[in-house]
């Protein structure tokens, strides 16, 4: 008896809470104090019954590089900042206060997730300005408009225009696989060039003739058959008619001669 009682009163409790209208559970919302144990709940249904607008918001910026799932928790999040701050005293209906509060959240997403590489907020805001001018003029206009037409209309220079567009190039990076070529065979990395480290010595070898022309003429041929010829000392030491240590001791003295001079010069 006592079961079935309850179930009854379960049952109606469920019932009027389903034939609560979103409106409905807002204006309840707004009339449940703060500090009321029922009002987290009762916020919880009106976010949730709200829902469908933000998911129909998310919708409608699929498809310009960022995840539905991405833009639909976006949407939420501004749902519930328009839940928490609407104020219905004001006389305005609440689905007009969320929608451009949804709408600022998901733009304030583009502007600041989806870029490829981090840009100035100023180029961020002006290709958004000069996609919607591109937008507006190719209606107006019947052609795609020029630079100094996308100027005249935002009332800026062409050089601004220009680096807007330059910096839109960073929106969205290309793929290193993307595939290059008539056969599709080749991808874009393999056109990139490697370091050539070579061009790290070439400073040394434009310093290295004036330097090793300031050494005598015995300690050059000493220095050219020990690292040009790849002789060895004692064959060096033959060659020349000196004894071994001597040429040891002048390939030294030679090299801090050369290290010294390539140090003044800077290529050290």
């Amino acid at each position: 008896m006592a079961t079935t009682f309850g179930s009854t009163i379960n049952t109606r409790v469920g019932q009027r809470r389903s034939d609560q209208t979103p409106d409905d559970l807002l204006a309840a919302l707004a009339a449940t104090p703060a500090d009321d144990p029922r009002r987290p709940a009762l916020r919880d249904r009106t976010i949730e019954a709200w829902l469908p607008l933000a998911r129909h918001l998310a919708r409608r910026y699929a498809g310009r590089g960022a995840p539905d799932d991405d833009l639909t928790q976006t949407a939420a999040v501004g749902l519930i900042k328009a839940v928490d701050n609407f104020d219905p005293t004001r006389g305005v209906d609440f689905s007009g206060y969320a929608i451009p509060t949804v709408i600022g959240e998901i733009k304030r997403y583009f502007r600041d997730r989806t870029w490829a590489v981090r840009v100035p907020r100023r180029l961020q805001e002006l290709r958004l300005s000069i996609s919607a001018a591109n937008s507006i003029l190719t209606h107006t206009l019947g052609r795609l408009p020029t630079v100094a037409d996308i100027a005249s209309y935002l009332d800026v220079s062409e050089e601004t225009v220009l680096e807007g567009l330059e910096g839109a190039r960073a929106y969205r990076a290309t793929s290193l696989s993307t595939p290059m070529g008539a056969d599709g065979n080749r991808e874009l990395g393999d056109t990139l060039g490697g370091d050539d480290h070579e061009f790290d010595i070439v400073e040394i070898r434009v310093a290295l003739g004036p330097a090793l022309a300031t050494l005598p003429e015995r300690e050059r041929e000493i220095l050219s058959l020990r690292f040009h010829g790849n002789l060895t000392q004692a064959q060096i030491a033959d060659r020349i008619g000196i004894s071994q240590m001597h040429v040891s001791r002048l390939i030294t003295r030679s090299l801090a001669t050369l290290r010294h001079h390539l140090s003044d010069d800077g290529a050290l």
